[in-house]
């Protein structure tokens, strides 16, 4: 019932008041931390980068899951249960996004709406890390949804997960996982090798989450999307033509559900050209997005937290 609690409330925190200011926020500074760790290894030799990598991962996630944990134990010894709770989900809330992402996912449906692809490029900027100023305007609204789909991992239903195995440090720790591989998982010379742990760490992190995310998208489309039989159908067929091991299982679960086909140019193409893309998708996957992440809630989380409460009562 605490952990129950704990989730309402961060949830709840979210939907009202949306994100901590940055300077409070956990996710600037673990990206204060990781750009400080990047910048002492710029000179290694590139053998010494890979296992400063290896290193610069473990302490980003130790330190922080470590302080959130630190945290909880300091609220529990010197206050009641009511107070803990709250600090308990005041911690979590940052880890994960909803009302941020569905902002973004608005905000860029108005724009394509009005036919305003300069504001919907300079939207896509905060979102995606592809250069929007290369996109047609077809590849704007395609760039959205597959990242309205991805992030619905990224951003939420991972955290969520590891809050059910784990309890908040969980959550804090693939929080820190998804930060590493967002700021130093790239395949560029300067990041290739300090990177290449952190981008293999959020790949098995992710890779349980993801796929039970597309799952979850195929149920949602009988409800919200379209047609659930064209999501089971190019998840099946599309879900590995990504070079991630994890995007192309949302990303193509929602480009059958929608009808549509999804495009990073040179990279991977998903979905058969049905429909012509238009704001109406992106709004459409925002309510998929929605529907999961509720589904995720009371089939994923609420279980395993359930199963981890059993398994730790009898071990205790």
């Amino acid at each position: 019932m605490a952990a129950l609690a704990v989730l309402g409330l961060a949830l709840l925190i979210d939907l009202l008041l949306g994100e901590p200011p940055l300077r409070l926020h956990p996710t600037a500074w673990m990206g204060r931390f990781i750009a400080l760790g990047c910048g002492a290894a710029a000179d290694y030799r590139p053998r010494t980068q890979k296992a400063y990598g290896i290193f610069l991962a473990m302490a980003t996630i130790l330190i922080f899951a470590g302080a959130a944990y630190l945290l909880l134990e300091l609220a529990a010894r010197f206050a009641g249960e009511p107070i803990r709770i709250a600090v308990a989900a005041i911690l979590l809330k940052p880890t994960f996004s909803i009302r941020l992402m569905h902002r973004h996912a608005v905000r860029l449906a108005s724009a394509v709406r009005q036919c305003n692809y300069d504001e919907a490029r300079a939207i896509l900027r905060h979102i995606v890390r592809r250069d929007p100023e290369q996109l047609n305007d077809s590849q704007v609204i395609s760039a959205g949804v597959e990242t309205v789909a991805e992030s619905t991992v990224d951003g939420i239903t991972s955290a969520l997960f590891y809050f059910a195995l784990f309890g908040v440090p969980g959550a804090f720790a693939y929080r820190a996982i998804n930060t590493l591989d967002s700021m130093v998982g790239y395949k560029t010379p300067e990041l290739i090798n300090i990177g290449w742990f952190s981008a293999r760490l959020d790949s098995i992190a992710n890779w349980l989450p993801a796929r039970l995310t597309a799952l979850l998208t195929v149920l949602s489309s009988v409800f919200v999307a379209g047609s659930a039989s064209d999501s089971w159908r190019i998840l099946l067929r599309d879900r590995n033509r990504t070079e991630s091991w994890n995007a192309g299982w949302p990303m193509s679960a929602i480009a059958g559900a929608l009808e549509v086909k999804l495009e990073k140019p040179g990279s991977y193409t998903l979905g058969d050209p049905d429909h012509l893309l238009t704001h109406e998708h992106l709004t459409r996957a925002t309510h998929v997005m929605l529907l999961n992440t509720l589904l995720f809630m009371f089939l994923v989380v609420i279980p395993v937290m359930t199963t981890m409460k059993m398994v730790a009562l009898q071990i205790g």
